[in-house]
């Protein structure tokens, strides 16, 4: 774990002293102690994974300079417990977890009154276990959490809440609740059904450059700039969230050719520039219409039918609008597709977990 802390260090009694009754400011040992225990809470999530995990929560043994509330002690009993099933799931889809490594950085610290808020980035690596011998060694993911403080009458601070901060689907340890899909779907595309194995032998592709397009080159594109962006390509997570220009990005660097137009809300078209781009290209829902309606891409019928260069969207609350968007960079021998996007930074991530974390989405599988 690694610490920043950007807060003007005082102790607390220092603060007072210096005539703002309004303000505290943490000292530098509970900065290093929020950093703790925001490392402790995301290793006991992801511990929760592992095929065999160690017994002990980290973050009920700290030096208690800063704990966790009663409240989210509660909450996190109950995330726990979720991961449990979330294990048991996958395990089911043929996917289990040896190890892991989580480690944590404090992005930013900001302390109001008795209230701190910390922003911290989490980086985690999970070992796959082999069970069907092809998968690949790791997958991995970049995560960000703000976490809510509160300064008790005690003059201990008490972590409140912690919440996720990017776009897409949540990092595997993210405990979260299934939203089951309602409502009419104004099919723009077809669903593709989720049971493994899917016919997954059907039209396997050939990965190197045919008729212009090279598979492996826009897997070797996106494993590249899944974490270290493309310094070349804008980024769009400020603006609802990087997916689908990052598999813009790939499939261009796969042979994909521009679509050439000067109306950005034109979905005919796809293409780039140094000072604007087409909503097709950075658009999930924009994206799925200009590849179906140039057939630069087919439905797929189920998830694990998909190849190198394929892509999955999903459509978390099944309203009928897609909102995300991930690149197939891997597939096992025994027919598993793993992803890597952004919004959260992902690598190799299975189509098993997703599905495990989310069995209520809708999803769309594309053949390009």
């Amino acid at each position: 774990m690694t610490v920043a802390a950007t807060a003007a260090l005082l102790p607390t009694s220092a603060a007072f002293a210096a005539g703002k009754p309004d303000s505290r400011t943490a000292d530098s040992a509970t900065v290093e102690a929020f950093g703790r225990i925001a490392d402790a809470v995301l290793n006991d999530r992801t511990s929760v994974l592992l095929d065999s995990r160690s017994a002990g929560r980290k973050a009920t043994k700290l030096d208690g300079k800063v704990r966790l509330s009663s409240g989210l002690s509660k909450a996190e009993d109950t995330g726990l417990s979720s991961l449990k099933m979330r294990k048991s799931w996958l395990a089911a889809l043929g996917e289990a977890y040896t190890g892991a490594d989580t480690k944590t950085s404090v992005d930013k610290t900001t302390v109001k009154g008795n209230r701190a808020t910390v922003r911290v980035t989490e980086t985690t690596v999970l070992t796959y276990k082999k069970i069907r011998g092809d998968e690949p060694s790791t997958t991995g993911f970049t995560a960000h959490h703000e976490l809510s403080f509160s300064l008790g009458k005690n003059g201990k601070w008490e972590l409140t809440g912690i919440r996720p901060q990017d776009d897409g689907p949540g990092a595997i340890n993210e405990p979260r609740t299934a939203v089951a899909a309602t409502g009419s779907i104004d099919l723009n595309g077809s669903p593709a059904a989720t049971r493994y194995p899917g016919s997954r032998n059907a039209k396997p592709k050939t990965l190197t450059t045919k008729g212009g397009l090279d598979y492996k080159a826009m897997a070797a594109y996106a494993e590249k700039y899944w974490r270290n962006y493309n310094p070349a390509y804008r980024s769009f997570n400020s603006y609802g969230g990087d997916c689908t220009n990052f598999i813009s990005q790939a499939l261009k660097a796969g042979g994909w050719k521009d679509a050439a137009g000067s109306d950005t809300t034109d979905y005919r078209k796809w293409w780039y520039n140094k000072s604007s781009q087409s909503d097709s290209w950075v658009g999930a829902n924009e994206w799925s219409w200009h590849t179906l309606s140039t057939k630069r891409a087919a439905n797929l019928s189920n998830v694990y039918q998909m190849d190198v260069g394929d892509i999955l969207q999903m459509d978390f609350d099944g309203d009928g609008s897609k909102d995300h968007s991930m690149m197939t960079t891997y597939r096992s021998r025994m027919g598993v597709p793993y992803l890597t996007y952004h919004s959260t930074n992902t690598y190799r991530k299975s189509v098993a977990s997703i599905i495990a974390s989310y069995p209520g989405a809708i999803y769309y599988a594309y053949r390009t």
